[in-house]
Parts: C-alpha cells; sequence; structure tokens
C-alpha cells in the first residue's frame, strides 16, 4: 500500500479529519535473530491465544488499558512516563466505542489546566502536548493547546542552542539523548497540524536532525543514548545499543512521519533513516519474537523486554501498513513480536517484563510494569489492529 502522505503546501490547512485519520489505529518480518530465549512455558501457553483478528486486538488492548486506568501511576500527570501512556491512551481511544479512554485523556488534561511539564526547555516535560493536540485536533477546544503555543512560541524567541555533549552545562535543555527524539519533536509536529503554523515543525525537524547528526551510528543504523556511550562496550565487545532508546527513536519517527506532509524537504531523509533502522532491527528480533535490553549483546540480558519490543512493533507495523516496509518480510516478525507481548499479559491485564526507568541495559524484575510499558503495547496493537482490518477486507 502506498504511504499516506500530505502535500507540504497544504500543511497550513491540515484539517482535523486528514490529522486524526493519519493517528488511527498494524505486524513485521521474519527476522529470527542467532541468540534469544524461548518463551516460558505459561508464556507459551498464553500466546497460543493471541489476537489474530481486529476484534481480539481491540479487547486485550482494553483489558490492558482497564487494568492501567484501575491501578494509576504515581507519577506527575505532566511527566513523560504519563504521556506516553497517554499516546497509548489515545491510539486506543481512536479504535474503541468505548468513550472511557479518550474521557480519561480529557479529564487528565482539565486537571493540568493543559499546562506542559515545570522545565520549560526538558523534551521530557512536552511530550503530554502530543496528547493535548490530539484532543484539540478532535474536539477543537483552544484551551486545550493555548499553553502549548505560548510555551512553544517564547522557547523559538528565546532559544537555548549550545553542544549536545552530554558534560555540557544545560544540556538537557537540547535534545541531547535518543530518547527526546519521542518526547519532543513530535508534540512540534502536532502543533503545527492543530494551527497551521509551521514554525513548529520547522523547530522539530531541524533539530531532529542536529540529534541524529550527533547520536545516529551511520555503520550500526542504531542511536547512542547519549554521548557517555559513544566509547562504552557490551561483555562481548560489541557497542552499546540500548533496546529501549532506540524503540524511543523508532516511535519518534512514526510520530514524525504522521506529520511530515509530502513534499516536505525533509520527508525522504525520514523515510530513508526509518528504513534504514527498520531492516537493522529485523536482524536482531530474537527467536521469541522480542528484543532484549541490549541490542546487539542480548545474550548478557536474556529477560525479555516488553517496553522496547512494543515500540519496535508499533513502528514496524506502521511501516508495513504505510507501505514504507515490505509485507512479505516485515508482517511476519510483527506478528510473532505481538504473540510475545500479548504472552507477558497476565489474566487480570498487568503488562510484565517492562524494564524500569533507565538509561542503558539493565537487568529487572520480569514482574515490572509501569504506564510508558503499555502506552507502547496500545500503540503497537492500534497498528496491528490497522494491519488485520485491511488484511480482512481484501
Amino acid at each position: 500500500m502506498k504511504p499516506t502522505l500530505l502535500s507540504w503546501s497544504a500543511a497550513p490547512l491540515l484539517g482535523a479529519a486528514m490529522a486524526v485519520a493519519l493517528l488511527a489505529g498494524a505486524p513485521a518480518s521474519a527476522a529470527a535473530s542467532t541468540a534469544g530465549a524461548p518463551a516460558t512455558a505459561p508464556a507459551a501457553e498464553r500466546a497460543a491465544t493471541r489476537a489474530v483478528t481486529p476484534a481480539a486486538t481491540l479487547a486485550v488492548m482494553q483489558r490492558v488499558a482497564d487494568w492501567q486506568l484501575a491501578h494509576p501511576s504515581t507519577y506527575p500527570e505532566d511527566d513523560w512516563t504519563q504521556a506516553v501512556g497517554d499516546a497509548g491512551m489515545m491510539a486506543l481511544a481512536g479504535l474503541s466505542s468505548d468513550s472511557r479512554y479518550r474521557d480519561a485523556m480529557v479529564s487528565m488534561g482539565r486537571r493540568n489546566e493543559w499546562k506542559l511539564g515545570p522545565s520549560m526547555y526538558h523534551a521530557d516535560d512536552y511530550a503530554v502536548g502530543q496528547t493535548y493536540a490530539e484532543l484539540y485536533l478532535k474536539l477543537r477546544d483552544p484551551a486545550m493547546i493555548a499553553p502549548m503555543r505560548a510555551q512553544f512560541d517564547y522557547m523559538l524567541a528565546h532559544p537555548r542552542e549550545g553542544s549536545l555533549n552530554w558534560i555540557t552545562p544545560g544540556v538537557l535543555h537540547r535534545w541531547a539523548w535518543c530518547d527526546s527524539l519521542f518526547m519532543g519533536p513530535p508534540a512540534w509536529a502536532r502543533l503545527t497540524a492543530a494551527t497551521g503554523d509551521h514554525r513548529y515543525l520547522d523547530f522539530a525537524v531541524a533539530n531532529w536532525w542536529r540529534t541524529s547528526d550527533y547520536l545516529y551510528d551511520k555503520e550500526e543504523h542504531l542511536y547512542y543514548r547519549d554521548s557517555r556511550f559513544f566509547k562504552q562496550r557490551e561483555a562481548n565487545g560489541r557497542k552499546m545499543f540500548w533496546g529501549r532508546g532506540n524503540g524511543w527513536v523508532m516511535g519518534g519517527l512514526v510520530r514524525m512521519l504522521q506529520f511530515v506532509p509530502a513534499g516536505h524537504p525533509s520527508r525522504a531523509r525520514f523515510v530513508q533513516q526509518f528504513t534504514q533502522m527498520s531492516e537493522k532491527l529485523l536482524t536482531l528480533q530474537q527467536r521469541d519474537g522480542m528484543w532484549r535490553a541490549s541490542l546487539l549483546d542480548p545474550a548478557s540480558y536474556p529477560l525479555q523486554e516488553t517496553s522496547g519490543t512494543g515500540l519496535y512493533t508499533y513502528a514496524l507495523a506502521y511501516g508495513v501498513n504505510e507501505g514504507l516496509l515490505d509485507r512479505a518480510r516485515f508482517a511476519p516478525a510483527v506478528a510473532k513480536a505481538w504473540d510475545a507481548l500479548v504472552a507477558n499479559v497476565d489474566a487480570d491485564g498487568k503488562l510484565t517484563h517492562v524494564q524500569p526507568i533507565g538509561e542503558d541495559p539493565k537487568a529487572f524484575d520480569p514482574g515490572s510494569t509501569d504506564v510508558y510499558g503499555v502506552g507502547a503495547f496500545l500503540m503497537a496493537g492500534s497498528e496491528l489492529h490497522r494491519m488485520q482490518a485491511r488484511g480482512a477486507a481484501k
């Protein structure tokens, strides 16, 4: 299928219907990789009942979302962790006939008074703006984006420029770590969709490529987490590339491609990086369908990890759905990854095997969960659902 593209010349007129259609909720490749522990017996049994239809996918998404709503995170509601969960809830709200999921997001925004997080220039603290803008595109309440627009206008007028080297004072005011490419640029891009003001998208694009030029390894086609990791090596001697960190980049690429229109000078470059990384990640998927906390040394971190895998599943499925990736090669890998994700959902809807907050590969409690892992799962499910629905229509 051809990608859904927008004319750059028409970007100021990007309407709610078109923008929301891009947000609607996708499987990816026969890639088996070298190492990788097989799923445990209980997990394998749960995988046998995986969602194989759009209705079944929606059902498991709702079960996971319901568990999260019943067990709310204790992080502040404008925190990045919550913002990723919100992005997943919005993906689910676009599919479900149950209004509770969108209502929960509107209530969250009202409690936040539609304000971003406390640190003006820190990308993590404006991640929640992605949900505000998406709600605005649906509901057209100017209050939903007014504080964000005022803050971004101030930031444009008072930029915090400087080095991306991690030891530089004030480095967190710039997108100097790979996670920031999920948190920051998509909020700016969505504000252009909401307002028709190109300055926000231009800022997102220019600073994406500044970060990419610094952190992207052009040989491995993966991102270092930040400059501290340039010379670090894993136990097997390979470069250190964090699983969820590159998942943030892949998710960020999707959420930029949704709003970088056809004809935009950087559109082809975004597509190129997306396809390069997808090809690399296809070779790194483990036999059980998951990606590990360390991409190039999975043997040192054999525990399954669902937040990074959820982000990769989201991205690869999007690529198949948009015609950016070869369906024959990538769809089986997405299906395999989704099987593994569903196998890590407990009977009550709790998603497990989520690596806690961090910045590099780590061992962790297999029962660990967190709201950002749920967000990744729901975004992945939304694209799988879209893929399944299209397959059923053929």
